[in-house]
């Protein structure tokens, strides 16, 4: 009798806790970012719509070929959000995703348009706004401790 009471307060336990864990493990694990880690060097695009001039001359830079083998040479991804949707390198994210990676780079949706570039450690190195200058972003990550290492 002791035996199973005890079994059953154990299971009860753990009923109750696993909510929480898997919560706290869900909330981290819809960051986008956090599988880039040591991996790539995110930027996000953050636009009130898919016209706009700062998305425009980001996609522009990725069509011509110096431009997109300066950010590929950088190990670098590109995510945006356009009028509340997410994508990553133009796959589409689902909602509580695009919602994490705002979180985590501190951007509303419906804000000023924002450039975020995200360093591999996960941290944001540059916040700028609708008037970035792409080339200055190249130049910023190659004086990054990381970059100089390669």
């Amino acid at each position: 009798m002791k035996l199973w009471h005890h079994w059953f307060r154990f299971a009860i336990a753990g009923c109750l806790a696993m909510p929480l864990g898997a919560a706290a493990a869900g909330a981290e694990g819809t960051n986008p970012l956090v599988a880039e880690r040591w991996k790539t060097r995110p930027i996000v695009v953050v636009v009130p719509h898919a016209d706009h001039p700062l998305l425009r001359r980001v996609e522009a830079t990725l069509a011509e070929t110096a431009g997109r083998e300066a950010f590929r040479d950088r190990e670098m991804v590109l995510y945006t959000v356009v009028a509340g949707q997410g994508r990553r390198d133009g796959r589409l994210l689902a909602a509580p995703r695009t919602a994490a990676l705002l979180r985590a780079i501190d951007v509303e949706a419906g804000g000023a348009p924002a450039f975020v570039l995200v360093g591999k450690d996960g941290g944001v190195k540059m916040r700028e706004g609708a008037d970035v200058d792409l080339q200055s972003v190249f130049e910023e990550i190659d004086r990054m401790p990381m970059r100089r290492k390669r």
